[in-house]
C-alpha cells in the first residue's frame, strides 16, 4: 500500500521546490528528444551526492524528494534516450511523482553482474517484440504505483558479445507479466517498494518500445549506473554515521558481568575506530563523483 505520511511529506517538499535533485545538467551530448523540459532542481552529480548523504539518515527520505531508486536511474534513461511520446507517457508522471517504475536486469540462472550473461529473449514478431524470461531482485515492483519497467534482454544472440542486448519499455500490466514472489533482505521485504521475482511469458510490446535501437542495451546501462552507485554510496555513508552514534550510549548504559559494557578496552576501541573507517568512503566518493562531472 501507499504510505500516507510519505505522500504528505512529498507534497511539502514539492511545494518548497525540493524536488528532482538528481538529474545533472545537460552535458552537451545530444538526446534522442530535446523538446521535453525536465522539471526540478538539476544539480551536478557532486552537489546531489551531498544531498543523497543527508537523505541516508532515514531509509525512505529520498522518496520524499522524488529521488529514490530505481526511479532516478530510469528517469535519466527516459530523459536521454526516450522519444517525446515515451517521455509524455512515462517520464512526465515519474517526474511528478505520480507513478513508480522498475528496472529488470538480474536473473536467477546466471551471474547477472556480467550483463552479457543475460538470457531473457526479445524476439521480433512483426510490429512487436515477444519477451520471455525470469528476473529477480527487481526493485520497485511491489509498489502498487509501479506502472512501467525497463527490461534488459537479448534481441540478437548472433551479434557481437556486447551488441546482443537491448532495453525495452514494458508496461507492468501487460499480459504475461507475473510477479511470482517478493524477496527479503535480512528478513525484511522493504514494503511497499519491495524486490520481486518477475516472470515474463510471451509478453508483447510494440517495436517502438525499444530504447535507442537494437543492440544498445549495454551502452544505455552504463549511463545511469555510474551516478546511481554514487547515490547509493553516499546514502549508505550517512546511514552508517547514524548507526555509529547508537553504540556509545549502549556501552555506557548496559551492564554485563558486574561492569559496564565499555570496560573491556576492545569494546571502546571498536567504537572509536568505526567513525574513522566511515570517513574513507566519505572522501573517496565525492572525489569520484567530481571526476564524473
Amino acid at each position: 500500500k501507499v504510505i500516507p505520511v510519505i505522500e504528505a511529506c512529498k507534497e511539502k517538499a514539492k511545494a518548497a521546490g525540493l524536488w528532482n535533485f538528481f538529474m545533472p545538467p545537460n552535458s552537451g551530448q545530444a538526446h534522442v528528444d530535446d523538446t521535453f523540459e525536465f522539471e526540478g532542481t538539476q544539480l551536478t552529480n557532486l552537489e546531489y551526492a551531498l544531498c543523497a548523504e543527508e537523505m541516508g539518515k532515514i531509509g525512505w527520505a529520498s522518496e520524499v524528494f522524488n529521488c529514490s531508486a530505481p526511479d532516478t536511474g530510469n528517469m535519466e534513461v527516459f530523459h536521454r534516450y526516450g522519444t517525446r511520446e515515451q517521455k509524455e507517457q512515462w517520464l512526465g508522471p515519474l517526474m511528478r511523482g505520480e507513478i513508480r517504475s522498475a528496472f529488470l536486469m538480474t536473473e536467477p540462472a546466471v551471474a547477472s553482474s556480467d550483463a552479457t550473461n543475460i538470457e531473457t529473449s526479445m524476439v521480433r514478431d512483426g510490429d512487436h517484440y515477444v519477451i520471455n524470461g525470469r528476473k529477480w531482485w527487481s526493485s520497485g515492483v511491489g509498489d502498487p504505483r509501479c506502472k512501467v519497467a525497463i527490461v534488459m534482454g537479448k534481441t540478437d544472440t548472433s551479434a557481437k558479445r556486447h551488441a546482443q542486448q537491448s532495453m525495452m519499455l514494458m508496461p507492468m500490466d501487460a499480459p504475461g507479466v507475473t510477479i511470482e514472489r517478493m524477496l527479503t533482505v535480512y528478513g525484511y521485504d522493504h514494503a511497499p517498494h519491495g524486490h520481486g521475482e518477475v516472470v515474463m511469458k510471451d509478453v508483447r510490446v510494440p517495436v517502438e518500445n525499444v530504447l535507442l535501437g537494437e543492440g544498445r542495451g549495454l551502452d544505455i546501462a552504463q549511463r545511469p549506473m555510474g551516478p546511481g552507485r554514487i547515490h547509493h554510496c553516499m546514502r549508505t555513508i550517512d546511514g552508517a554515521k547514524t548507526a555509529i552514534e547508537a553504540p556509545p550510549n549502549r556501552l555506557h548504559s548496559r551492564v554485563s558481568l558486574g561492569q559496564p559494557l565499555r570496560c573491556p578496552p576492545s569494546s571502546e576501541q571498536r567504537i572509536l575506530t568505526a567513525p574513522l573507517d566511515s570517513k574513507i568512503p566519505r572522501v573517496l566518493a565525492p572525489t569520484a563523483v567530481h571526476s564524473m562531472d
